[in-house]
């Protein structure tokens, strides 16, 4: 658990999560039963298929426990697995701890986080945000007066918080491939950016963490076009590729895209040093700053 402003924030409550774990479940449960959407609205006792098209989308707001004990009828779950999904659907009616910054996240990412197994980020001109420091983290927010004063160090707070994932026990393994750009970008000051890379040798030796760098001499790669990361869940559900801007946040588990993003993860990877050069290569440009 980790305390920001007074306010708990732990890593293990994510109704939202659960929603999109139970929707992908019952929309592979259907597709292995081989029945389409209005056979089993008809079985239901529904009008069309479109409300359980909506529902594996996960385009509800709380699932009722009575209408997935019925679906998973249906679809003949075993005891093992029905108990499994009934109690997300519990679970998923509750609020997630993080709502407290549920006006500062553009999507889910914290509880997307909190549920993952594994997250691969690549960033290509900023570091990434579960590793920022504060003083780097309220830079960026500071730049350019996007954010209003008053809810920078809300954001800071809540960018610091969203770390406390790396220290739970079921918390998601970290790969990120940071582009050099990333790394010489002076981003509030020289004193800063000394104090952020040097943060960053620190996180590597995270058993949880893995920093690699893509110097400049690497030349083009496939993923020059911007950052994203791929979140990978608990096997059967989907991973999903997340992509941020200012103003959104895109998260896509279609298959294909996230294979073709896995491709260009993996190729861009490849690109990178090893983990001690990394570091050591973090290291000299941490001395620049220092100069």
């Amino acid at each position: 658990m980790t305390k920001r402003g007074g306010s708990a924030v732990t890593a293990n409550r994510s109704p939202g999560v659960h929603r999109r774990r139970l929707a992908a479940a019952i929309r592979r449960l259907r597709a292995e039963s081989g029945l389409t959407a209005g056979e089993v609205a008809k079985r239901m006792g529904w009008s069309a298929g479109p409300r359980l098209t909506r529902m594996e989308r996960n385009e509800w707001k709380f699932p009722k426990r009575d209408e997935i004990a019925r679906l998973l009828d249906i679809y003949d779950v075993p005891d093992e697995q029905r108990e499994h999904l009934l109690s997300l659907a519990e679970e998923s009616r509750g609020r997630s701890d993080w709502h407290q910054y549920a006006d500062l996240f553009p999507g889910s990412l914290p509880d997307l986080e909190a549920e993952a197994t594994r997250i691969r980020s690549y960033e290509a001109l900023a570091i990434p945000g579960l590793l920022q420091t504060p003083s780097y983290s309220k830079a960026i927010f500071e730049s350019g007066g996007i954010v209003p004063a008053e809810d920078t160090q809300r954001k800071v707070e809540s960018r610091m918080a969203r770390r406390s994932v790396l220290d739970a026990p079921s918390g998601p393994q970290l790969i990120c491939v940071i582009d050099e750009a990333a790394l010489r970008r002076v981003v509030g000051s020289a004193e800063v950016m000394a104090e952020q890379l040097r943060f960053l040798q620190g996180m590597a030796a995270h058993y949880k963490v893995t920093l690699l760098v893509v110097p400049f001499d690497a030349g083009a790669h496939t993923a020059m076009d911007g950052a994203f990361s791929l979140i990978d869940f608990p096997s059967p559900e989907p991973g999903i590729v997340s992509i941020s801007t200012g103003v959104e946040s895109l998260y896509v588990e279609d298959e294909a895209y996230v294979d073709r993003h896995t491709l260009i993860f993996d190729a861009v990877h490849n690109l990178a040093l090893a983990p001690r050069q990394s570091l050591d290569y973090i290291g000299s440009i941490a001395a620049e700053y220092d100069k």
